[in-house]
């Protein structure tokens, strides 16, 4: 790989007698890797069945280095049952520490990758507030969440400031997983090697100071905050963290870790867990719910029809008809784009219910109604093609082995194809 002299010559001083194994690293392919939904299947009861060789990740107890081609392509991919995700970008979230009911916010979250993790360590209970500013890519975001079954999410696209002004002192816990200058990714993204100069670099840390700020104003008291990078630059890394410590005396450093591409099986990868020592613990309106009792009771219908339970959380019904449902503590998102809130139930048109994929990927392992594939099965429905069931007619859960893939409509023993198009396997 041709790398620019001048980051050449930046690395070989900061790294010494390290360098030649450093530089020699690029001759090596990058690491692929994924990260098992523990929502779906324990790690090691994937690791049994997974149709590809796999080998633990040491900072993530979900993650495993992988084998193999167009594994987005497999069934289980499409289950939600793993994310793909290189192995070094899965030490941050972990760091974090989210735990169930707390609010936690992924400042800069797509395509997901981290926003996934935290959700899993989170396990349903809690809000978590995904953002990304740039609309296209938060929309890959919300696909994601969709993917892995998240119910407890907003997907929004913001800039920080706008989200810090709504949120002064809210949340308990933030990653931000700031832009930077690619260092660390040259190899899986070769892309950016032209791109890389000094001056970019510099660029880079300006906006991640401001994306800092805006980020410790949203943090509580005695909340924590993790700052990570995909990049070796001290500017960007060790001298960033300096600097925001003595802008913000209020936080204090927990500790740091950079991953090395000729010290780790990963790429190069920066964190920083900070924590908040003092300061309130605010609260804001919730999300204002807007009720619509024929849409519910359609709902109750549909669920005590096909779902193994009713949900008893808040319902709110949009103005054109689609259906969520909410945590019971999001918060309310004025002035914000918001992509996703909680899971998308369906749709009511006024006398029809239609259900929405977002709730069959919410399912887990559970569905009153379902239609088991086989792999070459699955495939087959991800390529929009019906099925065969002995099942009554109605909908029902498609799903590869016992994992949903997505829904289908039994019509005498047919199953009709409601997999949705945009989202398709095409080969």
């Amino acid at each position: 790989m041709m790398l620019p002299e001048a980051f050449k010559a930046r690395m070989q001083e900061r790294l010494g007698e390290g360098y030649p194994a450093f530089f020699a690293s690029y001759d090596r392919p990058p690491e692929k890797g994924l990260r098992v939904d523990p929502h779906k299947l324990t790690a090691e009861a994937f690791r049994a069945r997974a149709p590809f060789p796999l080998e633990p990740v040491p900072w993530e107890k979900n993650g495993f280095y992988c084998e193999g081609e167009r594994l987005g392509a497999d069934p289980y991919h499409f289950a939600g049952l793993y994310y793909l995700q290189e192995p070094s970008a899965m030490c941050a979230a972990p760091l974090l520490g989210a735990k169930k009911g707390e609010r936690v916010l992924d400042l800069c979250a797509a395509p997901g990758g981290k926003t996934t993790q935290l959700a899993a360590d989170m396990d349903g209970a809690g809000v978590l507030i995904a953002n990304e500013i740039s609309h296209d890519r938060a929309g890959i975001l919300s696909e994601n969440l969709e993917r892995m079954g998240v119910s407890n999410a907003a997907a929004v696209s913001a800039d920080s400031e706008r989200l810090a002004r709504q949120f002064p002192s809210f949340f308990d816990k933030i990653l931000v997983d700031a832009p930077c200058s690619g260092e660390g990714m040259f190899k899986k993204e070769p892309n950016a090697v032209p791109e890389w100069s000094e001056e970019n670099v510099l660029r880079c840390a300006a906006r991640q100071r401001a994306i800092l700020d805006a980020a410790a104003g949203m943090l509580a008291g005695g909340g924590r905050l993790v700052y990570s990078t995909c990049t070796f630059s001290e500017e960007e890394d060790e001298w960033q963290v300096e600097d925001f410590l003595r802008r913000h005396e209020e936080f204090t450093l927990l500790g740091m870790k950079k991953l090395y591409p000729h010290e780790v099986r990963g790429e190069g990868h920066f964190a920083a867990l900070l924590e908040r020592t003092d300061g309130p613990r605010l609260s804001q309106k919730p999300f204002p719910v807007k009720r619509n009792a024929a849409a519910e009771r359609a709902f109750a219908a549909f669920s005590e029809d096909a779902l193994p339970w009713t949900f008893k959380g808040e319902i709110t019904t949009l103005a054109d008809g689609r259906m969520y449902a909410l945590p019971s503590d999001m918060p309310a998102l004025p002035h914000l784009s918001v992509l996703r809130c909680g899971v998308e139930l369906g749709t009511w048109d006024g006398k029809i219910f239609k259900p929405a994929h977002a709730l069959c990927m919410a399912l887990g392992t559970h569905a009153r109604r379902r239609v088991t594939l086989s792999r070459d099965g699955a495939r087959k429905y991800l390529r929009g093609e019906t099925a065969e069931a002995e099942i009554p007619d109605g909908w029902c859960a498609v799903c590869v082995e016992e994992f949903p893939l997505g829904w289908g409509k039994c019509v005498r023993g047919v199953v009709k194809n409601h997999f949705p198009k945009a989202l398709r396997l095409r080969t």
